[in-house]
């Protein structure tokens, strides 16, 4: 699937600085199963330093983590969306971020795409990234 909607997909200088300004990542779709690519890839984003906030409809704790049922739920501080679900749902989180003012960053992870959602957060002002991994990036940028 393309990206038909300029990001900072191939921009290597913008995506680090987005790992240089981001804290706290919520990552709606983080499952609790050590095996799926959400969790390798939040434990991943936690070790390096970064605080992470689960979304996932079941579960208590994530890797330590109060887990909130969806991204309306969080009410700590949130810079960037990191997000492991079906490209329809970035929809759906474009609507919450729209009401909130401090996610900076919309992340939509490796083989998902939404151009319309991509363009809204961007016309907010946020930076948005599709179709690419943060831990894969993360490692690059600090390899």
């Amino acid at each position: 699937m393309e990206c038909e909607f300029p990001t900072v997909n191939e921009n290597m200088d913008e995506i680090k600085e987005i790992f240089k300004s981001v804290k706290t990542i919520a990552i709606p779709g983080l499952s609790p199963k050590e095996d799926k690519d959400s969790h390798r890839v939040a434990k991943y984003l936690q070790e390096q330093g970064y605080k992470i906030i689960p979304i996932y409809p079941k579960e208590e704790t994530i890797l330590g983590e109060k887990v909130y049922r969806s991204l309306a739920d969080v009410t700590e501080q949130v810079d960037m969306v990191d997000m492991f679900r079906k490209a329809a749902v970035a929809d759906e989180i474009v609507d919450v971020i729209a009401k909130r003012d401090d996610i900076k960053v919309l992340w939509l992870q490796k083989g998902i795409v939404n151009n319309g959602a991509a363009k809204r957060a961007k016309d907010l002002g946020l930076k948005v990234v599709q179709n690419r991994c943060t831990m894969v990036d993360h490692r690059v940028i600090n390899s």
